[in-house]
């Protein structure tokens, strides 16, 4: 079985181009930089990643041209493929990309542009009978009948 799923963000732009058929076919193509876990130096204190070539192709490539941009967070799924070649000067190459199945957005645009994405934001207003902190008081008599307490 061949799966990946990698979070990440748009380390750059998409480059999307479109195929020399008659239907031509959206090839977008993005690199996701993916934080570790484990840091790498000895203070522990700076996080490191590793970076991913992504490539989309047809409808989720016109997805990547339309709506992602450098900084956008996205989760990716698809496979692993081998991209080994030959160079000019006769070496061999080795690298891999991953061919996207799935591509979702992994943050709210509200937390792209720093408004929290988590709270209410400029553009959304919080219910008429909500306190301070975006919570609605709870209605006498139903404390029983939540599932938490």
């Amino acid at each position: 079985m061949n799966k990946v799923i990698l979070m990440g963000r748009l380390t750059r732009d998409p480059d999307v181009r479109y195929s020399q058929a008659a239907e031509p076919m959206a090839i977008g193509k993005f690199s996701i930089a993916v934080d570790r876990r484990a840091r790498r130096n000895a203070g522990g204190d700076e996080p490191t990643a590793d970076f991913f070539n992504v490539t989309a192709f047809g409808k989720l490539g016109e997805f990547v041209e339309k709506y992602l941009k450098q900084g956008t967070k996205v989760v990716v799924s698809g496979r692993i493929q081998n991209d080994n070649y030959t160079n000019k000067n006769g070496e061999k190459v080795y690298s891999v990309q991953i061919i996207a199945e799935e591509i979702e957005f992994a943050e709210s645009k509200n937390a792209q542009s720093g408004n929290g994405g988590g709270s209410y934001g400029a553009d959304r207003m919080a219910p008429a009978d909500a306190s301070a902190d975006g919570f609605m008081p709870v209605p006498d008599g139903v404390e029983n009948d939540l599932p938490f307490k």
